[in-house]
This record gives structure tokens, C-alpha cells and sequence, in this order.
């Protein structure tokens, strides 16, 4: 087996998540990756959709933007961002992946701010762009980040993305879809997913290296755990020849 590092983990046991024939709304990065990396291997019909409005592309390369002139290189269409979150709003998306600054045990994701006071926070994040909309509409919400207690907090400062919200069948009380949001967490040291009835964060697996106290030692929070805890399966030589040649061979992405 090859070695590999903890960026090149977490891409390709995203792009397992994702089935062929599925629509996944994504952007630039790490999650541009694990898209493009499933559709040079399980899921050639994957249906990628870009926030700027790239439909369904074969991705060449990388692209640095989610406006790159490569989100539409052999797409079956370049429309722009009303089309994609209407989309959405439709139902029609599948998976999208999303991070933030912040992410509580219902998978609520902060990209807002840090601090109580909005006018005058500890530090100013971007914002939302299109988050809110993909980790509204969206059926799975998967979110790809490393794994800190600083990260995962009890309560985000501020509810960019809302996630199972307070839990239970809070989410769908809002007026969200039924049954829709947040899948799965994929970190540097776990993967994550939700328990069904209270919608908490509970551990699936494991990550080669390291061991559950790692996991609950670097998070904010009390981790539930399903009742069968695996252990992450490492990246084949395959996946790694696919990522690092024909994926990002550029070392974009993988060489942070």
C-alpha cells in the first residue's frame, strides 16, 4: 500500500460517498476533488453542478473558481447561479459539500463570524455565498474539514447553514424538506454521520493512526457512537495514481 497523506485520505473516502448517476452541487478545493476523482472511477455519470452554473461537466482539470471556463468544459450546459439554486429548491440535487469556521453536534456550520456580538466579532468570516441555499435544498449535506475542538463546538456562534438544527425533527418543523440534510463528516482523524432519531453527530469510523479517545479528545462535544465503529478504509494504490495524476497532479489541493 501506498502512503498517503491526511488530505489525500479524506478525498477519496468523500468520493465513495458519491454514487454513479447522482447530482452533487459543489465548489472549488478539496471537495472539487473527491467529485472529480469519483467520476474517474465509481461514478462516471456522476452529474456535477457548479455554484456559478457549470452543469454536468467532464472536468480537464482542476479549476481554480467556481466561474473557471473549465467548470463547463464539455458540460451539457453553462447556465448561472439563479438556475443552479433553483435547482436545488427543486429537489433535484443530491449531494452538496459544505465547511465553515465552526460545526455543532446537529452539523450547523458557521462561515459567518466568531464572537456573540455581530457588529464587532472576534473575527469576521466570509459569509454565506451559496451555502445556506445548497445545505437547505440539498438531500445530503457533506462537510470535508479538519478536526479540532475549536471546530466543533457545542453552539456556533452564528447559524450560517443550518444543519438538523436542535435536533429531533426540528429541521423539518422549520419548513425544510423532509429528510433532507446533513450526511456525513469526513476529518482528518474520523467519519462521522447522524443518528436518526436525535440527529447528534455519532462516530462511524475511525481513521488508520489514529484511536477513539483521538476523536472525542478534539471535539467540543459529546460524540454518540453507532453500534458498530469500523475502520476507515485507507486510499488504494488506484485512487492515489487517479488523484495524483489526473486529478490534481499540480499538487493543488493535496500538497497543503
Amino acid at each position: 500500500m501506498a502512503e498517503y497523506n491526511t488530505m489525500e485520505l479524506m478525498i477519496c473516502v468523500a468520493s465513495r460517498e458519491l454514487e454513479d448517476g447522482a447530482s452533487v452541487g459543489v465548489g472549488t478545493g478539496a471537495p472539487c476533488a473527491a467529485v472529480m476523482l469519483a467520476q474517474k472511477t465509481a461514478a462516471p455519470n456522476l452529474l456535477i453542478m457548479f455554484e456559478a452554473g457549470g452543469v454536468s461537466p467532464i472536468l480537464p482539470e482542476m479549476p481554480i473558481s467556481v466561474g473557471d471556463s473549465r467548470t463547463t468544459w464539455k458540460a451539457i450546459m453553462a447556465s448561472g447561479m439563479c438556475e443552479i439554486m433553483e435547482t436545488a429548491c427543486r429537489g433535484m440535487l443530491d449531494y452538496t459539500f459544505l465547511g465553515g469556521a465552526q460545526i455543532d453536534m446537529y452539523g450547523n456550520l458557521n462561515s459567518t463570524r466568531i464572537g456573540a456580538d455581530h457588529q464587532k466579532p472576534k473575527v469576521r468570516l466570509p459569509g454565506s455565498g451559496g451555502a445556506n441555499d445548497f445545505g437547505s435544498f440539498a438531500w445530503r449535506m457533506m462537510v470535508m474539514t479538519p478536526q479540532d475542538s475549536k471546530r466543533f463546538v457545542e453552539k456556533c456562534s452564528y447559524v450560517t447553514t443550518p444543519g438538523w438544527i436542535s435536533g429531533g425533527d426540528s429541521r423539518t418543523r422549520s419548513g425544510l424538506a423532509p429528510g433532507a440534510g446533513p450526511y456525513k463528516i469526513i476529518t482528518n482523524m474520523a467519519v462521522m454521520d447522524f443518528e436518526p432519531s436525535s440527529k447528534r453527530m455519532r462516530i462511524v469510523s475511525i481513521n488508520p493512526g489514529y484511536v477513539e479517545k483521538d476523536v472525542h479528545d478534539n471535539c467540543g462535544f459529546e460524540l454518540l457512537r453507532a453500534q458498530k465503529i469500523s475502520e476507515t478504509r485507507a486510499p488504494s494504490d488506484e485512487e492515489l495514481r487517479i488523484l495524483r495524476e489526473e486529478v490534481d497532479p499540480y499538487r493543488y489541493i493535496i500538497g497543503r
